[in-house]
């Protein structure tokens, strides 16, 4: 297959989400057929509900800057499916992405044949697959990998870290990972190995007694950052440039060492992250990694993942931000009502399985108007509909078809000192940066 026909077999599958298949059979008997890739790197696993992308960026940032091969894997992409795995910081190529989907494929269709299988794996599974091989062809020295949905019967959830970390667990995914934190907190647990330490970012109370009951049971060490963070310090940066809104300096001191960070990542979300980044890295270093307290300081203010509060000095500026949960919602309007006192419009689309109305009892109050817009996906829940919570809130609402549409309407009715608000889904941001390119 070219890069064109792997792309199409591979959607060919089912929707990553519509087809959704929460099982390790069918990963494990793939990976088994192709040599047990997942077995020959060394790997860092992270799951949780906000935040394991931007935490996931900030390790790969700091394994780069140590001088050491990383491999980066996450989900979903925002435009092209070759940013889902990355090394040394650059997407993997089309021609390597179809070379490895063609080998995955027909270890697919193999399994099915000999009736080892009776479907052949998910999309989200043989791209899986072709995020370990591509990372052992590569030889990276660390792959950070994320996790998909949930943890526990994750596709990812086949490898063997070195460390895990599980970043703040809040409500999403309900229709598979269960209707409460509990349940939800269970499922994210799942990836806890015996032995392996695990960095846990602050959390609910119902959700840190799960995970550290699941320490506990796999005689996992644990890092409980929520109780160390009271070492921190974090200071917004206060230039007056828009393109500086929203980063912050932070000093933090741990047993092992103290840092001063003057982070690339917006949000004061983002000094939870990093702190949590810290300590992996700190994990990572006495298992062997050379990485020194600098490079954990440079990676920290190097680190980028676009779409999340990635704010673009345009006129007017427009920032994007993939908040499609409710937690996701709240650290956006915190970061709007902190750092923007300029007009703001909302371009807003949300799949049909999120929290509507909740999100936007949160986030819609900030906005002069709102542009409900439909998004390219069938998960997608239709404008109008959108339209009619929007004016239940008192915020104008206007609807469009695309995200380009809704882009013209945004800089028609936004004056030059205000700003353009993309959020919803992340699905909406990758459309809008097609727009915008």
């Amino acid at each position: 297959m070219n890069f064109t026909e792997s792309v199409q077999y591979l959607y060919s599958l089912g929707h990553e989400m519509t087809a959704v298949k929460l099982e390790l059979e069918s990963i494990r008997a793939l990976c088994h057929a192709l040599g047990n890739p997942q077995r020959r790197v060394p790997a860092v696993h992270i799951a949780g509900t906000n935040g394991k992308g931007s935490t996931s960026a900030m390790i790969e940032a700091i394994v780069r800057a140590a001088g050491l091969r990383a491999g980066l894997y996450t989900s979903p992409h925002l435009v092209e499916i070759t940013e889902r795995m990355r090394v040394d910081g650059r997407n993997i190529s089309p021609d390597d992405f179809a070379r490895l989907a063609t080998q995955v494929r027909a270890a697919s269709e193999q399994l099915v044949r000999d009736d080892v299988l009776t479907a052949p794996p998910t999309f989200f599974e043989q791209v899986t697959a072709i995020a370990f091989l591509y990372f052992v062809e590569s030889e990276v020295e660390l792959a950070i990998l994320e996790v998909g949905i949930g943890g526990r019967l994750d596709a990812t959830n086949i490898c063997e870290p070195l460390v895990c970390a599980i970043t703040p667990v809040s409500a999403d995914h309900q229709q598979y990972l269960g209707h409460t934190l509990t349940a939800i907190a269970g499922e994210k647990a799942g990836i806890i190995k015996t032995a392996a330490p695990v960095v846990i970012a602050p959390q609910e109370p119902e959700a840190m007694q799960v995970i550290t009951d699941k320490c506990a049971l796999m005689n996992a060490p644990m890092i409980d950052v929520g109780s160390l963070m009271k070492h921190c310090r974090a200071e917004a940066k206060n230039s007056g440039r828009v393109t500086e809104a929203g980063l912050f300096d932070f000093s933090y001191h741990t047993a092992m060492a103290e840092y001063n960070v003057s982070l690339n990542l917006r949000g004061r979300h983002q000094v939870t992250n990093a702190c949590t980044a810290i300590h992996l890295a700190e994990q990572l270093q006495q298992r062997g990694l050379k990485i020194s307290r600098q490079h954990i300081i440079d990676g920290l203010s190097q680190a980028y993942w676009p779409g999340r509060l990635e704010l673009m000095a345009t006129e007017p500026a427009i920032l994007l931000d993939g908040a499609h949960n409710p937690a996701g919602a709240r650290a956006l309007r915190d970061f709007l009502d902190e750092f923007i006192s300029a007009p703001v419009t909302i371009i807003f689309g949300l799949m049909s399985d999120k929290a509507l109305a909740e999100i936007a009892e949160i986030l819609f109050p900030a906005a002069h108007t709102v542009i409900a817009t439909r998004i390219g996906n069938p998960r997608a829940t239709d404008p109008q509909l959108i339209a009619q919570v929007i004016n239940q809130t008192g915020a104008k609402s206007v609807t469009a078809e695309s995200a380009a549409e809704a882009l013209a309407a945004a800089r028609r009715i936004t004056p030059a000192d205000g700003l353009i608000c993309v959020c919803g889904s992340l699905y909406l941001i990758g459309e809008m940066k097609k727009a915008l390119a």
